[in-house]
């Protein structure tokens, strides 16, 4: 009969965020790992007020981000005006500008405190001189 001892076998440490990660990218989901707010930030500069051709984060509309465990984004956002009809077009924007880096989004179309153009980015100040508005 062998000799049994007190030998220890190493096995080899398991990265689990990359096993997860990989098994994320075979199954199509976007990540087990939430996405930055700084991205979501960057990814909204893609959407683009209708009316004014200027991306909601210069405008100044987009008052909050947070993104949950799920890689679910919630905007805090508002517009020019509560009586703007466009929310649809920015919705739509907006999918198309997260799409691959959230798995899903929800805006709260929020009205407190109200846009003003005190709001708005320097880079915004320049677009918008740019379209010649006097900002």
């Amino acid at each position: 009969m062998p000799d049994q001892t007190d030998e220890k076998i190493e096995l080899p440490e398991v990265d689990l965020e990359a096993a997860q990660a990989a098994q994320a990218a075979q199954s199509g989901e976007v990540g087990t790992t939430p996405a930055k707010v700084e991205d979501v930030t960057e990814a909204l500069k893609d959407v683009v007020d209708p009316e004014l051709g200027i991306n909601v984060v210069d405008l100044g509309l987009i008052y909050g981000i947070t993104v949950d465990d799920t890689s679910t984004a919630t905007i805090d956002m508002t517009l020019t005006s509560a009586a703007c009809p466009l929310t649809d077009v920015i919705e739509d924007q907006t999918r198309m500008a997260l799409d691959g880096l959230v798995n899903d989004f929800r805006i709260n179309w929020v009205w407190m405190p109200p846009w003003g153009p005190e709001k708005i980015t320097d880079d915004g100040r320049d677009q918008l001189r740019a379209l010649g508005f006097n900002v």
